[in-house]
């Protein structure tokens, strides 16, 4: 197991991770990339949470296999509280789940004092990317990096932020586009944002033949379409 055995969007979560980082990678499931990255030598401490008993078992055994128990903790744990405060942690990963749940993973371990303000938060949501933006404004953290890939005909947004002493603000554009990547608008960016626009524009076009419409959603997309409209332009 290295650092290029992983999947192309792990290994993309793992870039943004500091030398020397000490980790704690939630939601971890078979611990793939705090191994990798000790491996290859970018960090030594990781811990490894995780919720459901079969991805942990697998991570123990993962980490087992690689002699590493010395540096990678395994931990069956809701969301942060796999992290202890004598952990350090400055690099928290959360990869591939919905930007609501990692949203709510976050504010949970905030409200347990599980966040110190010094981790840097590396995130790959698959959904919900504006919730977690919205989240990450209004608790202040600066998003310092994005990048957007795709994988298997998936498109993954990575959003990395840390804490920051000033009120951040985003706009509702760069909330819903990435203040990064609505600047850059890869190739990635305009294929992943040309769907969202046919999907919106099959949605309105079959609410359109509905008899009862709820004016509200209807709103919503069309807004929704002209921005995206927009930002393609």
């Amino acid at each position: 197991m290295n650092q290029q055995e992983l999947s192309k969007r792990l290994a993309t979560v793992g870039e943004f991770v500091p030398n020397g980082a000490r980790l704690a990678d939630i939601g971890s499931d078979h611990a793939y990339l705090p191994v990798a990255l000790v491996l290859a030598k970018k960090i030594d401490f990781s811990i490894a949470g995780e919720v459901v008993i079969g991805p942990f078992t697998s991570a123990v055994k993962q980490v087992k296999k690689n002699n590493l128990s010395q540096n990678i903790t395994v931990r069956l744990a809701s969301g942060l509280d796999a992290i202890e405060q004598d952990d350090d942690i400055t690099a928290i990963t959360i990869a591939g789940m919905g930007g609501t749940l990692i949203r709510d993973i976050l504010a949970q371990g905030q409200s347990k004092n599980k966040l110190s303000g010094k981790e840097r938060l590396i995130l790959q949501p698959n959904v919900g990317e504006k919730t977690l933006r919205s989240w990450l404004m209004a608790e202040s953290y600066e998003i310092i990096a994005e990048r957007i890939l795709e994988e298997n005909q998936k498109i993954y947004e990575i959003i990395v932020a840390e804490k920051s002493p000033n009120t951040m603000t985003y706009t509702n554009e760069q909330l819903m586009f990435g203040p990064f990547l609505s600047k850059e608008k890869n190739p990635t960016f305009k294929k992943k944002w040309q769907r969202e626009l046919n999907q919106r524009n099959h949605v309105l076009q079959q609410l359109s033949l509905a008899e009862t419409v709820p004016s509200g959603k209807i709103e919503q997309l069309e807004t929704e379409r002209k921005l995206i409209e927009e930002m393609l332009a």
